[in-house]
């Protein structure tokens, strides 16, 4: 199964956490990444390194686009959970890109994501 991959379990890596590092040179699985995982990327980016840095990582994974029908999805999944589960829009914008493409969540924040039923925490966050 194919894995989207969370932005917090793409911060760690791009930061050196040993514990994100282990988890992608252990993985086999392809993996990808939301359109607004590279948005929230590029947000935080620091200096033209870091810019570099993220730039060759980006190139090496399939970035999944977001079209009407994910936004309407993302949308509702919003509404859905917003004040049950405290979902963001741009969580619910990464759950429907990970429903419409099969994939597999993996992120350091499950609460967020009740809608899937398929969601990886590959490591606790120390």
């Amino acid at each position: 199964m194919k894995r989207l991959i969370d932005t917090d379990v793409v911060i760690d890596y791009l930061r050196g956490n040993d514990k994100a590092v282990k988890f992608f040179e252990e993985s086999v699985e392809p993996f990808c990444l939301s359109a607004v995982t590279v948005a929230e990327l590029y947000a935080g980016v620091k200096g033209a390194d870091e810019e570099a840095k993220l730039d060759n990582f980006l190139n090496a994974h399939a970035i999944l686009e977001i079209d009407r029908p994910k936004a309407k999805r993302a949308g509702l999944l919003f509404k859905t959970y917003h004040q049950s589960h405290g979902t963001g829009i741009i969580d619910a914008l990464i759950a429907a890109a990970a429903e419409a493409s099969g994939s597999e969540l993996v992120t350091l924040n499950k609460k967020h994501f009740p809608m899937l039923k398929d969601v990886f925490v590959p490591y606790k966050k120390t």
